[in-house]
């Protein structure tokens, strides 16, 4: 197939063309320019350009499919679309399961999508925004090539290159050992993807001619926060005394869920990480073993420099809090 990515050197977008080129496909990459600039030199065409306003460069240019992660507002998407609406059989968007402003256990595709609120601006990203953005990115692409995207609604999609520490915050800390502060208890459930059993599945479907909407994350009953905890010690030899702390204490330390220690969610939020995926396995989403997304995840952290990250707390923060417990429960 001849491909089009816009981004493609930023994690998901870097593994689909990675994935893309180790499958023999053609591989043409519009981006500015900016991030990772000399990856895949040689080996796709580069087009220099931002997608808000350089969209002629990609006029009359052919292509099967386009692939597009880096899609946050409604109008870019659209345009985008629009402009290659003739040159391509097939858009992929990704999107995500913030879509959906509620959850229940087991939610499927027929879930009813956020609405942006009245004081939003649509042409303005804000991250309280974010799901009902992508409700109208998702419409945009839809109208202007009905039947033909394949809306990829993504959960937390993990593995190398995750500029995010959403993830990779727990195995690296665990690789440390010791006291370990954990939220909630041990059968939390947890849902994510590998960016590279995402990778291959979207192009799975592309080979496929496969189009319509499907949330793409792991099997909720899968995975539980314990697992992720003692596959990472029994990776790295770490002796963890994981200290399992509730709720509303972590809310009093002002520790945010989600952000503060990754992949914890409230109670009342915890059907986030129920999601079905019964339609995406069906059509062929396959998982690969937890113990490889860490061990993978692990082996590119160690190769980069030190970094802060958005996600995770501080050692620092983490004794404060444990110490605040101990005291509670004495």
């Amino acid at each position: 197939m001849k491909l089009l990515v816009l981004g493609g050197t930023v994690f998901l977008g870097r593994h689909i063309v990675t994935e893309a080129l180790r499958l023999g496909h053609e591989v043409t990459i519009f981006n500015r320019g900016q991030s990772n600039p000399d990856l895949f030199s040689g080996e796709v065409e580069k087009i220099l350009g931002d997608r808000e306003t350089d969209l002629s460069r990609l006029k009359g240019l052919k292509f099967d499919a386009c692939i597009d992660p880096s899609g946050f507002l409604p109008g870019p998407v659209g345009e985008a679309v629009k402009v290659l609406s003739d040159s391509l059989q097939t858009y992929v968007f990704i999107s995500s399961i913030s879509v959906y402003p509620k959850f229940t256990r087991d939610m499927d595709e027929s879930g009813a999508l956020s609405e942006l609120a009245e004081d939003a601006d649509p042409t303005i990203f804000r991250q309280q925004d974010y799901g009902a953005l992508k409700v109208l990115c998702e419409a945009a692409a839809e109208t202007n090539m009905p039947g033909r995207v394949l809306h990829v609604r993504s959960g937390l999609i993990v593995g190398p290159y995750d500029p995010t520490n959403r993830f990779t915050y727990w195995p690296v800390r665990v690789s440390q050992g010791g006291d370990l502060l954990v939220p909630s208890k041990p059968d939390l459930p947890v849902q994510f993807i590998d960016a590279r059993d995402q990778a291959i599945w979207i192009l799975h479907m592309l080979e496929k001619k496969q189009t319509g909407t499907y949330n793409v994350t792991s099997d909720w009953q899968e995975h539980t926060l314990s697992d992720l905890l003692e596959s990472s010690a029994r990776l790295t030899g770490a002796d963890i005394n994981p200290i399992w702390v509730d709720s509303d204490f972590l809310t009093e330390q002002k520790i945010a869920p989600w952000m503060g220690l990754p992949l914890w969610l409230p109670d009342r939020m915890i059907n986030m990480s129920r999601v079905s995926v019964t339609k995406a396995v069906a059509a062929g989403l396959k998982f690969r073993a937890l113990d490889a997304t860490i061990n993978d995840t692990l082996a590119w952290y160690r190769s980069i420099p030190e970094q802060d990250w958005p996600a995770g707390i501080s050692r620092e923060k983490e004794r404060e809090v444990l110490e605040n417990w101990r005291h509670r429960i004495s």
